[in-house]
């Protein structure tokens, strides 16, 4: 039995999902997976929204509950709660949706402006907006959320260095190590 080989469709650029009830999407370049949530470990100090950080492949990264920080209740648990891990600028992190709806474009349109929203507009983030499938669908900045979590990396992680090095090797008396 063959495999079935899916190229990415350039003209798909968006991956959706709604929380609360609204349609949002983020950029598909960003997507690295859509997953089941995972377990999770508390971090103290950390925003509200940084619900903890998780094991994911190997990597330490931090989940953020978008509900949380849309100030929306927290959901009842369901099968259709997904995390989407992206990759935003070398550092992934993992955003805990409602349901996620596909993957889709933006039909060669550009995004039209994001509406002024008061206080929440620097929480959301919103880029533009855009229609899909008749819905009205926000298209967020990832950036932002790169920025909540910035703190929470030890300083080495943040420079791109490793946390520990191991000391310089001592030469002995006569020059050797």
């Amino acid at each position: 039995m063959s495999q079935h080989r899916h190229r990415h469709d350039p003209s798909k650029t968006l991956v959706g999902f709604t929380v609360g009830g609204v349609h949002y999407a983020v950029p598909i370049a960003a997507v690295r997976e859509i997953c089941n949530p995972q377990a999770l470990v508390a971090l103290p100090h950390a925003p509200p929204s940084v619900r903890g950080v998780t094991d994911y492949r190997g990597e330490v990264i931090p989940v953020i509950e978008l509900r949380v920080r849309f100030s929306l209740p927290l959901a009842e648990a369901s099968r259709r709660i997904k995390w989407i891990v992206t990759d935003v600028g070398g550092r992934s992190l993992a955003l805990v949706v409602d349901q996620t709806l596909g993957v889709f474009g933006t039909a060669g349109a550009a995004l039209r402006p994001a509406p002024s929203l008061g206080d929440g507009e620097d929480v959301r983030g919103i880029e533009g907006v855009t229609t899909h499938a008749g819905e009205m669908i926000f298209v967020l900045r990832i950036a932002p959320f790169r920025d909540l979590t910035a703190h929470l990396a030890l300083p080495a992680a943040r420079d791109e260095q490793p946390a520990f090095a191991p000391p310089p090797a001592r030469l002995a008396k006569d020059g050797r190590r």
